[in-house]
C-alpha cells in the first residue's frame, strides 16, 4: 500500500477570503485523504455551485465543479459508471438543500456509496449573503430585511427521514474531529452525511460561535463515540440519561434539582449502530438553545445493503441466465445466412 501526504493532494492557490471555514476543512481533507490510503487517480470529487463547491479545483484528483443543486445526481452517475472509484461530493447548505435538496434525500434513500459533505454556514455566501434552507426563523439578511419567517431545514432530520445510515458532525476549525469524521465517513459502505460547521466571515460570522474554538467545544459540545458513555464538560462533569422518550443533562457525582445523585453508571452509551434511529435523531437534534450540547462525532453508522453494488449484483444476474454475453454472441442467437 503506498503512503501519502496531504501535498499529494493539493493544488492552486484557494480563492477564499481570508477566514473562510472551507480553508480549514480543506486542509483537514487533504490530511484525511491522506491517511485514508486511496491514490489521487483513484478519486472524483464532485461539487455543486458556491463558495465551497469550488473545492475540487484545490484537489489533485478527479474533480467536477458541476450545476447548481446536481451534485448529488451527477455523484452517482460518477460512482455508478466506476464503482471503483471513491467519491467525495462536497456542498454548501444552499446548494445541498434548496435546489439540491431532492437529489440529497434520494442518494441517502438509495444509499449510493457516497460521501457527501455538506458545508453548513446558514448563508448564501457566494450570492451575497441571502437567508439559506439552514438559517434560523428571524434571521435577517439581504432577502429577508425584516427576518425569515420560515423553520429550517436541520440536516440530520432530513437524512435520517431519507433512512439514511450514516450521519456524523464536525467543525471545521476542529481538524482532529473533521480527520475523524471523514475517515469514518470513507470507511462507511454506502452514503455518508458528514455536517461541518463553518462560519461566513463576511455574510455570516459567529453562527457557531459556541462551537467554533476549542474553548467553547469543551463547554458546549459533547463528543460522541460508539460505545463510550455520553459524557461532557470541562472536566467530563455532565452526563446524558434518558428519562422518558426524552434525554436530560444531569451533573454527576453531585445532587441534582431532581435530588437524585447520578454517576457514570447512569450514562447512557452511545449506539451508533443501532438500527432504530430515535436515539441517535434526539443526539443530532440537540443544542439549538435548548440547554442541551451539540452532538460531534459519528452519531449514526449502520450497515446497509448500497445501490451500486445492488446494480452490479443485478447486471452480472441477468448476463448469467441470457444465452449471449458479448455482441458477437448476440448476433448468432438468430438466424444466420452466409453469402457468397
Amino acid at each position: 500500500m503506498s503512503t501519502y501526504t496531504a501535498q499529494d493532494f493539493k493544488k492552486g492557490q484557494p480563492r477564499w477570503c481570508p477566514g473562510c471555514g472551507d480553508h480549514f476543512f480543506l486542509s483537514s481533507l487533504h490530511k484525511a485523504m491522506a491517511e485514508i490510503g486511496v491514490a489521487p487517480n483513484d478519486i472524483a470529487v464532485i461539487s455543486g455551485i458556491g463558495c465551497s463547491s469550488r473545492l475540487p479545483h484545490y484537489m489533485a484528483t478527479y474533480g467536477m465543479n458541476t450545476i447548481h443543486g446536481r451534485a448529488a445526481a451527477i455523484a452517482t452517475g460518477c460512482k455508478v459508471a466506476n464503482p471503483r472509484l471513491t467519491v467525495w461530493q462536497i456542498s454548501g447548505d444552499g446548494d445541498g438543500l434548496a435546489i439540491g435538496g431532492n437529489h440529497f434525500i434520494h442518494a441517502n434513500r438509495r444509499n449510493i456509496d457516497l460521501n457527501m459533505i455538506l458545508l453548513n454556514n446558514r448563508i448564501y455566501g457566494l450570492t451575497k449573503g441571502q437567508y439559506s434552507p439552514t438559517s434560523p426563523r428571524g434571521f435577517v439578511s439581504k432577502s429577508s430585511p425584516y427576518g425569515t419567517v420560515e423553520d429550517p431545514f436541520r440536516p440530520a432530520e432530513l437524512c435520517f427521514g431519507a433512512r439514511g445510515h450514516f450521519f456524523a458532525r464536525a467543525v471545521a476549525t476542529d481538524a482532529p474531529g473533521t480527520i475523524d469524521v471523514l475517515k469514518a465517513a470513507y470507511a462507511h459502505k454506502g452514503s455518508s452525511v458528514c455536517e461541518i460547521l463553518q462560519n461566513c466571515v463576511i455574510f455570516n460570522n459567529g453562527t457557531h460561535d459556541g462551537v467554533y474554538d476549542k474553548a467553547g467545544r469543551e463547554k458546549n459540545a459533547i463528543y460522541v463515540e460508539h460505545g463510550k458513555p455520553l459524557v461532557f464538560g470541562e472536566n467530563k462533569e455532565f452526563g446524558l440519561i434518558q428519562v422518558g422518550f426524552g434525554l436530560k443533562v444531569v451533573e454527576l457525582n453531585k445532587e441534582n434539582e431532581d435530588g437524585k445523585t447520578y454517576t457514570i453508571d447512569d450514562v447512557l452509551v452511545h449506539d451508533a449502530h443501532c438500527e432504530d434511529n430515535t436515539l441517535q435523531l434526539k443526539l443530532a437534534l440537540m443544542g439549538n438553545g435548548d440547554g442541551f450540547p451539540v452532538a460531534l462525532g459519528v452519531i449514526r453508522d449502520v450497515e446497509a445493503p448500497t445501490y451500486n453494488d445492488c446494480v452490479e449484483a443485478q447486471i452480472e444476474e441477468i448476463k448469467a441466465k441470457k444465452p449471449y454475453h458479448t455482441f458477437a454472441e448476440l448476433l448468432e442467437t438468430n438466424d444466420i445466412w452466409e453469402v457468397k
